[in-house]
């Protein structure tokens, strides 16, 4: 699936089961919740934080679609191209950091 079929995948879900989207406020707040629950998994998983009992069959990667879905859903009410924004990011990104962490000491 390609992003620009993600957006579209989701606004259809959204106008269908979904009934519409969330205001933009309430879809930021529901971005930091989902960011926090991705958070709380990798603190646990690959930090010093131990699972309780009752966290121990969550799934990272449903996680991390949640952050995503939540993502398309801002940019699809924005009118932000995804596919647009991340090839311009990488563009800048690439001429930013051409050198930048090949000659990162502390990357080697």
């Amino acid at each position: 699936m390609t992003i620009d079929q993600a957006q579209q995948l989701v606004d259809n879900w959204i106008k269908t089961t979904g009934v519409r989207y969330f205001n933009e406020l309430t879809n930021t707040a529901i971005l930091m919740e989902e960011v926090g629950e991705v958070a709380r998994i990798m603190s646990r998983k690959y930090g010093e934080q131990s699972f309780k009992e009752s966290d121990k069959k969550v799934d990272l990667g449903d996680e991390m679609a949640d952050v995503l879905f939540v993502l398309i859903c801002l940019a699809n009410q924005t009118g932000i191209n995804l596919t647009e924004a991340l090839e311009k990011n990488l563009e800048k990104k690439n001429i930013r950091d051409a050198d930048r962490h090949k000659n990162n000491e502390k990357l080697r």
